[in-house]
């Protein structure tokens, strides 16, 4: 009779313990970025405050994927003008039981470790909040941005960094090789372990046997707790440290400990059937913004908002329908390929391909066309606006033509390379009266 086998038994239990593990774990979104790149939008709150897709914020992405897989301890730590944000996390996000453990903390720079310096990187404000951290006894600490559009599942990450017995896993993914000049660059070996590490490099080294495509860093990490906090006290006493973590907690590492690459495909969630793409967006001009919002008015987009397996949580305030009105032919309330949010009025205008936020209003007679209209604008009017993003709150006025004439479009407002028209509230009130 032969020997019983237990490697069924062992199977099952270690399934169930990578299951359980998101519990002992504990998130940290990185929310204190400006976001200068995408111009005035950021003059008045944080890249992950900016909204996206017609009722969300840029954050709710990142705080979705934490819930949707399985952490429920999450810190956000913000600095940046984050009024707006903390605002938003406290309508939002305040539907966590901590009566069971579970949270959305709010993190604000509080010159905690030295009164004179306030977050000096990302891997500072990670350090600065190391009191705080010790106390929830994490097993595993997930850090990432809290500026970027994307579907993940951070736990099969934290699966994959368990089971290769990692010190640290790094979210990667594949872009075209010039596009990572703006990334962390990795090499990896076959088994998928880090040899190298790149910061932003001018010339992105290629993926092994893939010349046009380099591995970038997603800014997406998972430590074990007590080798991350280790690392963090010794780079704090490193004085020609930057207190970054793509600048200098990861170089230092991969030479000296086990430092995995997980891909993003392996975990991002998207509709395979339809033949959709890993989806993950960097948001972070006026033209990428403007293109991503746009992109969500196609038939079938890539991100699928729509998907209530993996639904994207946000503050939702009550609001009616939208509305259209008018149906003379001269005067149409209508929309065509577009996104139109609760509390709209399409009076007597025309929307085509573009996107409105909640509690915008239009006037009669005007053109919308390849623009994204942020929340509580009024569009006067007789206005043709083609290819702008408006931000929140603007007053269009009557007659007001934007995007058929460059050269004044650049003149009002401030205009892209590539013909997108930025339009503030500070800018319309510098037009002359």
């Amino acid at each position: 009779m032969s020997a019983p086998s237990y490697d069924g038994q062992i199977d099952r239990q270690l399934a169930q313990e990578l299951r359980q593990a998101p519990k002992h774990a504990i998130a940290l979104v990185l929310a204190g970025g400006r976001g200068s790149r995408l111009k005035q939008l950021t003059d008045r709150r944080a890249k992950p405050a900016v909204h996206f897709g017609g009722k969300f914020r840029i954050i709710d992405f990142a705080l979705s994927n934490c819930i949707n897989s399985g952490f429920r301890r999450i810190s956000v730590l913000t600095q940046y003008k984050s009024h707006s944000l903390l605002r938003h996390l406290q309508r939002g996000w305040n539907f966590l039981r901590g009566e069971i453990g579970e949270f959305v903390d709010l993190l604000p720079a509080q010159q905690r470790i030295d009164e004179t310096s306030w977050y000096q990187g990302t891997a500072d404000a990670v350090y600065q909040n190391l009191d705080i951290l010790n106390t929830h006894r994490a097993e595993w600490v997930l850090v990432l941005a809290g500026d970027h559009v994307y579907k993940m599942d951070y736990a099969a990450m934290l699966a994959q960094h368990i089971r290769t017995g990692a010190d640290c896993t790094v979210g990667c993914i594949e872009v075209p090789r010039m596009e990572a000049t703006g990334f962390g660059v990795m090499h990896v070996d076959e088994t998928g372990q880090v040899i190298s590490f790149l910061e932003k490099p001018t010339d992105p080294p290629p993926m092994p046997g893939r010349p046009d495509m380099a591995l970038a860093s997603m800014g997406i990490y998972i430590f074990n707790a007590d080798f991350l906090y280790d690392q963090l006290e010794r780079d704090s006493r490193d004085p020609s440290s930057s207190r970054d973590f793509g600048k200098d907690i990861i170089p230092y590492l991969v030479p000296r400990a086990k430092v995995m690459a997980h891909f993003f495909a392996d975990s991002c969630v998207y509709n395979r059937a339809q033949g959709n793409e890993a989806y993950w967006r960097d948001v972070g001009t006026v033209d990428a913004y403007w293109e991503a919002n746009l992109e969500l008015c196609k038939v079938s987009p890539s991100l699928d908002l729509y998907d209530r397996n993996w639904p994207i949580f946000t503050y939702q305030e009550q609001l009616p329908p939208a509305k259209f009105v008018f149906d003379d032919d001269d005067r149409r309330g209508m929309a065509v390929d577009s996104l139109v949010s609760a509390g709209c009025i399409i009076s007597g205008s025309v929307l085509r391909r573009s996107l409105l936020f909640n509690k915008v209003r239009l006037h009669s007679y005007s053109q919308i066309t390849d623009t994204v209209v942020l929340p509580e604008v009024e569009i006067s009017r007789n206005c043709r606006l083609t290819k702008a993003v408006i931000d929140r709150g603007c007053r269009i006025p009557p007659n007001l033509v934007v995007g058929e004439d460059p050269e004044e479009d650049a003149r009002r407002f401030h205009r892209t390379d590539n013909g997108v028209v930025l339009i503030t509230r500070d800018m319309l009130a510098r037009l002359p009266g």
